[in-house]
């Protein structure tokens, strides 16, 4: 069982290097109409040189998945500007892309929480779908086909099966080139996995399974009952699965990340993975100290096992 490990938007080794340098729209506002279109290619033109540096560490250090900011190309989806950002910057894209492609990382993106597919108000629906559709624009404009979008099914009003059977309702007005890269994933206080679950049987998209989150909001099953259910729903993905992992700030069930992994806690849910699925998977560790938690716990994995073996610096093998 082959796992890769990844990291979340920033390389803090690499210091102040940033791929999420916004522009407001009150700043763009208090611009020279003639200034606001240099300023909108100024903060993405440094977002993608970031973002290019970003993925060389990553292949100079062998950590092959990787998750990209989601606020990437400024005022991208503001409905007062909207600007055409691919006029100026496809040719960069598409060496973004090639650079993801010839050297066979994995890299998904996760719209923020104001993105609801569920929504019972029209207009954050609408919002929803601009976002999505921008995400895979990027993706497009990189001919980057395996690039991933991963999303909530969102908020519970009306009662859990209303909201759900609105999300279902909700996606059939969502065009393919979105709804073929949807990832759902169960979140920490609404939905449980195994409610996630059954929405992704329904609409036959692939879950990506939060372990954090299921600790905070948990289900009656448990990890090694869910996880062949999970990994099921992959089944006609050419990507392997893929799993969050976090540990809790403060106490057991703190819904905030804390800034490194419980390299135990983590051990114990490998030996689960291996005993209920034996097959290949990555992990996204969602931790506040980024690629530098990553180092940690691969140190600190070799420290407290020798069943794991280390195919490089972020891929291990039990």
């Amino acid at each position: 069982m082959i796992i890769r490990l990844g990291y979340v938007a920033i390389a803090l080794n690499l210091g102040k290097v940033t791929s999420s340098s916004t522009l407001t729209y009150t700043r763009y506002l208090k611009l020279n109409k003639e200034d606001r279109l240099k300023k909108l290619k100024e903060v993405t033109y440094s977002n993608i040189e970031a973002l290019e540096k970003i993925l060389r560490y990553n292949i100079d250090n062998n950590i092959h998945f990787y998750r990209m900011t989601s606020n990437f190309i400024p005022l991208a989806t503001h409905p007062d500007v909207m600007w055409d950002y691919l006029k100026y910057f496809k040719k960069d894209l598409e060496y973004i892309g090639k650079l993801i492609k010839d050297n066979n990382l994995r890299v998904d993106a996760h719209p923020d929480q104001f993105n609801v597919i569920n929504s019972d108000r029209e207009s954050v629906v609408e919002n929803t779908l601009r976002t999505l559709n921008m995400q895979v624009d990027l993706f497009e404009a990189m001919n980057y086909e395996q690039g991933k979008l991963v999303i909530h099914i969102g908020g519970a009003k009306g009662g859990k099966d209303i909201a759900l059977d609105r999300f279902i309702n909700n996606l059939k007005n969502f065009p393919k080139r979105i709804t073929d890269r949807l990832i759902l994933e169960n979140d920490d206080k609404t939905f449980n996995a195994k409610e996630v679950l059954q929405i992704c049987e329904k609409t036959n998209l692939p879950m990506v399974f939060d372990i954090h989150h299921h600790n905070c909001n948990n289900c009656e099953e448990d990890i090694k009952s869910l996880l062949p259910q999970i990994f099921k729903t992959w089944e006609d993905e050419e990507l392997v699965p893929k799993i969050h992992f976090s540990s809790p700030r403060e106490f057991e069930k703190d819904r905030k990340h804390a800034d490194y992994i419980d390299a135990n806690r983590f051990l114990e849910f490998i030996y689960k993975a291996k005993e209920s699925v034996n097959k290949d998977f990555d992990i996204m560790i969602e931790a506040k100290k980024k690629d530098i938690t990553l180092n940690i716990l691969v140190k600190d994995l070799k420290k407290l096992t020798k069943d794991i073996k280390f195919i490089d610096s972020a891929t291990l093998e039990i």
